[in-house]
């Protein structure tokens, strides 16, 4: 024991040297590899609602050991988005869509985008990523050229077509050549909210297959195949 203590003074010592500095932690960077925007369905809790959760969740599995920020789109997704309530949910949940992507690309210019949504949120991304705006609504405006080229990659679940936005009364909108691309719409076989045709056979219960049909991991791996090699940081 008594070998120690001119031990222990030395380091006392030794910290306490002029120019000495211990090392510190490295500091945790705030900024993802890649952050997920993703707008809920039709009553779903607030969040990114169980399709948003399960497409998350593989992506996390397939891009490890980069790491995925989050973002549930904040718009009420209310059963009330026909007519007069297209505008506080559609049109609402685009402008915070819009917004979420400008601030993070503003504070985290190396964070990869990807934008997703089902069913009614679906809409949402789709009008994000749209040149189409509703008749009467002037804003939320398109991502600039600059902001939308961090997006890599936009999936969308379930996205109402056909017989559905006639019955909503919602008009048809497409991605801008932009986000072409980039974008991939998923429709369960037999969903009736996205399919084009009103002879094809429908299956109520497709609509919400998405979670448990592979969907999910399809596009992960399209959002995978159009993450840029560079965006590989280990952290």
């Amino acid at each position: 024991m008594r070998t120690t203590r001119p031990l222990l003074a030395a380091i006392v010592l030794l910290l306490a040297a002029p120019g000495f500095a211990a090392p510190r932690a490295a500091a945790a960077d705030p900024c993802p590899d890649i952050g997920v925007a993703f707008a809920r369905g039709t009553a779903e809790s607030p969040g990114v609602g169980n399709v948003g959760q399960a497409f998350v969740d593989t992506l996390r599995q397939q891009v490890a050991p980069r790491t995925v920020g989050v973002h549930g789109v904040n718009y009420p997704a209310s059963n009330d988005f026909a007519g007069p309530g297209f505008i506080p949910n559609v049109v609402n949940g685009t402008r915070d869509l819009l917004d979420h992507v400008r601030g993070v690309v503003s504070a985290c210019p190396e964070t990869e985008m990807v934008l997703g949504g089902y069913s009614q949120g679906a809409m949402v991304t789709a009008f994000a990523t749209s040149d189409a705006r509703p008749n009467g609504v002037p804003d939320p405006a398109p991502l600039p050229p600059d902001v939308a080229d961090d997006v890599a990659a936009v999936v969308l679940f379930g996205k109402p077509n056909g017989p559905s936005l006639a019955k909503y009364g919602t008009p048809a909108v497409g991605p801008s050549p932009q986000f072409a691309g980039e974008t991939l719409e998923l429709c369960a076989p037999g969903d009736p909210v996205c399919a084009a045709d009103s002879a094809a056979p429908w299956d109520p219960a497709a609509h919400t297959a998405y979670t448990r049909n592979g969907m999910v991991g399809q596009a992960s791996s399209f959002v995978v195949s159009h993450l840029p090699m560079d965006s590989a940081v280990i952290h």
